[in-house]
């Protein structure tokens, strides 16, 4: 198999007029009149027993040549892409027969190819990063936070329910004097001030006591989801069973040593202290990463085929739906919940499928720029952490994962630390009017 010519017809495609030698295409020919003549019935002969010669002057010598085609088909135009040093970007081929028979195969396919790119002033990108600043209040509030999830409910029976509390109660709503689906519940647990009902119910049980019986008086918001309710008056006849309140412990020692492996208050706050500076500290740095990938991605100049954004659509799409069915729901439920079809969905991801497929474009451009190539102990570090990560076999990874692959994600890292690295980072944050400027006014411009 080899490529005999390999030619740019329009931007990012390329004709690729591919041989596959006569030994090979012959050898396709044979493995497909094996596996059909088992179907095949001649006169005078039984099923499946006719000579392969026979069954050509039969049917037509080309008779297994389209089944020979697939065959080879894959592996010729894989062998003549990497020849033409060419990257495809989608499987859709425009395949064009020009000869098969004895002498082998020749077919023209056109093919979608990366394009070409380029790009510069990726060195001194400035970017701002946010100080980062912990302060004695933010120790307090996480200490508080510990303390409610810690929290045990208490009954109260000496004051009418508060805003907090938790309101155990029967209710019965009507609307026009009939009751409505959904609206009747007994010993029903509702925090009062949560917003989990209608606006102005739990206004309505806050100030009775346990015991009491009374009507709460509501209307039904106009965007209300039951349209048949939406902006109607509505009474729900209320019983308050019981009021509960949340009663925190006191945060000393004990109670550190409780919900936590240290044994002192100023122990766990010098740890609070450490995690909400890790935590805000990451933050930062991720800011940082954003507005340089902001700016990468405007300088980078490419005429990007649209196969290129709708394949990371799919990819991105797929790794969503492994997401949701880990949640027990499948991807037409999520369109069901959310009122999009497919293409609304696809919509969704498409600014972010923008900005990946140039980011990538950018830094695989900046390795070849700057001449980055991973070691192949660093490729052999990359294949074992993968295979870690999945827990399985090295030798697994291997087979599953091109080597090439591994290298060309390595180098696209790579090339984005040298980015990091020679970027002017400020203390603060982005000026307003960078944050608003148009593009195409200065020599940025997004592709």
């Amino acid at each position: 198999m080899s490529l005999k010519s390999s030619n740019k017809v329009d931007t990012n495609r390329y004709e690729l007029e591919v041989t596959v030698d006569a030994a090979t295409f012959e050898n396709a020919v044979e493995q497909a009149y094996r596996k059909e003549n088992k179907k095949i019935m001649i006169p005078g002969f039984r099923k499946g027993k006719a000579p392969r010669k026979i069954v050509e002057k039969y049917y037509g010598e080309n008779v297994f040549y389209e089944d020979a085609i697939n065959a080879v088909y894959p592996k010729a135009m894989e062998d003549a892409v990497k020849e033409a040093k060419l990257e495809m970007v989608e499987d859709k081929v425009d395949f064009k027969l020009v000869s098969a028979g004895k002498d082998g195969l020749d077919f023209k396919a056109t093919i979608t190819t990366k394009p070409e790119v380029s790009i510069e002033g990726y060195k001194g990108i400035k970017a701002w990063k946010k100080p980062v600043e912990v302060t004695d209040k933010d120790i307090d509030s996480e200490v508080a936070r510990i303390q409610d999830r810690n929290a045990r409910m208490v009954t109260v029976e000496d004051r009418e329910a508060q805003k907090g509390d938790i309101a155990v109660i029967d209710f019965d709503g009507s609307v026009g004097g009939k009751q409505f689906a959904g609206g009747k519940a007994d010993n029903y647990s509702l925090e009062l001030g949560s917003g989990q009902f209608i606006p102005g119910f739990e206004d309505q049980v806050i100030g009775h006591k346990s015991g009491d019986e009374f009507d709460a008086n509501v209307k039904f918001p106009k965007d209300y989801q039951a349209k048949d309710l939406a902006g109607k008056d509505s009474v729900f006849k209320v019983k308050l069973h019981e009021i509960k309140k949340k009663e925190l412990p006191a945060a000393d020692d004990e109670f550190v040593k409780d919900v936590s492996e240290f044994n002192t208050m100023d122990e766990y706050k010098a740890d609070i202290r450490k995690k909400i500076t890790e935590s805000r500290e990451a933050a930062a740095n991720d800011a940082v990463e954003n507005q340089l990938i902001d700016k990468v991605v405007s300088i980078v100049k490419a005429d990007i085929p649209q196969a290129m954004f709708e394949n990371r659509i799919d990819d991105d799409l797929r790794d969503f739906n492994y997401r949701l069915q880990s949640q027990g729901m499948t991807i037409e439920t999520y369109m069901k919940y959310t009122g999009l079809d497919k293409k609304g969905i696809r919509e969704q991801f498409r600014s972010q499928a923008e900005r990946q497929v140039k980011m990538r474009l950018a830094l695989e451009k900046i390795a070849v720029l700057e001449n980055i190539h991973p070691a192949e102990e660093e490729i052999d570090a990359e294949i074992k952490k993968i295979a870690d990560n999945y827990k399985v076999d090295v030798e697994k990874i291997k087979k599953a994962v091109a080597r090439e692959d591994v290298a060309k994600d390595l180098a696209v890292e790579k090339a984005f630390d040298l980015v990091k690295n020679e970027a002017v980072i400020a203390e603060g944050e982005p000026p307003k009017a960078e944050e608003k400027k148009p593009e195409g006014k200065d020599e940025e411009k997004t592709e």
